[in-house]
């Protein structure tokens, strides 16, 4: 039988890569602009081929695409960063060094249930014991190595900015207020400022510190809320301070979906979510967000098994091969040295 053809939408800056990450298909990409797609003929075309599939860059697509898709039987999946990318950003063009794909929905979407959420809802973690093992390692590689998801902020002793800690740390992971991470995964509105003045509301004791997204201090996206207006009830760290640093020290974290939230549960850092989270809804973490799919409490090391080794593809930085969480997180480190 001939190898699956598939068709890419919305890939426009990783176009190149697509055959390096699915070595085993047939691959088109078409355009991001949607008139061109359909002047095209897309997607009416993908009926004239025997054995089709389409994946899609995260929500980049027209909504009638999965419609058609699923009409006529032909599987869709959702792709997107995975949660150890690179030692640069995504506006900067550097490639994903993982990727998620998902059959139902990105795991950002806390709307519908996902494959990862299926996954958290009934593997049997327990019963894998070399998987529990193995992930155990691979987090205190993680954490030893100080790999995250981008790996390019600054190396520095928050006690350098801040001055000697004299009082109960809870750090605001800002974000990009504008990204479907949180369009999707917050059930109402919310800005960073917000989340500042909800945390220092409920920690009046504490010292709030500030993080905004490495983007916005990059200035590859833009922020919705000004961090100057909340700079009276908290420092906000001006420089982009790489996430082990930020949270070294740190006695709690509020975030609004950040993976970094994540990340911190994975160092015993307590972590209130104020949306939903792939990692929240499981018992780890304080939720502000309900949802009644999730009632399976699991641990942070349960979370890490589903997510980065269960849903995760990962290729090697420097040639775009398949390759093992534990061979990226090692090239990551190496070229951040």
């Amino acid at each position: 039988m001939s190898r699956p053809t598939a068709i890419f939408f919305g890939f426009g800056p990783w176009k190149a890569y697509v055959p390096r990450w699915f070595p085993d298909r047939d691959c088109r990409v078409v355009s991001r602009k949607m008139w061109l797609m359909l002047l095209q003929g897309w997607p009416l075309r993908l009926l004239l081929y025997r054995n089709v599939e389409v994946c899609v860059w995260g929500f980049k697509y027209p909504p009638f695409l999965k419609r058609f898709c699923r009409r006529f039987g032909i599987p869709f999946f959702h792709v997107e960063d995975g949660f150890v990318r690179s030692v640069s950003l995504g506006a900067h063009k550097a490639p994903p060094a993982s990727l998620i794909i998902d059959s139902r929905t990105m795991h950002y979407d806390a709307q519908t249930p996902s494959d990862l959420e299926h996954t958290l809802q009934s593997y049997d973690f327990a019963a894998d014991k070399a998987l529990m093992e193995r992930a155990e390692k691979c987090i205190r590689m993680l954490l030893d190595l100080r790999v995250s998801k981008y790996n390019l902020g600054k190396r520095v002793d928050l006690d350098s900015v801040l001055g000697p800690k004299t009082k109960r740390r809870v750090l605001v992971v800002g974000q990009v207020e504008t990204d479907a991470a949180i369009a999707f995964g917050c059930d109402r509105p919310v800005t960073n400022n917000e989340l500042v003045r909800l945390a220092a509301s409920e920690n009046p004791d504490a010292q709030i510190i500030y993080k905004p997204h490495p983007e916005v201090l990059h200035g590859t996206r833009a922020g919705v809320s000004n961090p100057a207006d909340v700079a009276n009830i908290c420092a906000v760290l001006k420089e982009d301070i790489a996430p082990a640093d930020a949270l070294k020290g740190v006695d709690h974290v509020y975030t609004i979906t950040s993976l970094m939230g994540f990340e911190a549960l994975l160092r015993g850092i307590p972590v209130t979510c104020y949306g939903l989270p792939f990692y929240a809804g499981w018992g780890a973490t304080d939720d502000r967000q309900s949802c009644e799919r999730r009632k399976r409490p699991l641990s942070a090391r349960e979370i890490f098994i589903a997510s980065y080794l269960l849903h995760s593809r990962y290729f090697d930085p420097e040639n775009g091969d398949a390759a093992q969480l534990e061979m990226v997180v090692l090239r990551l480190s190496s070229t951040c040295e």
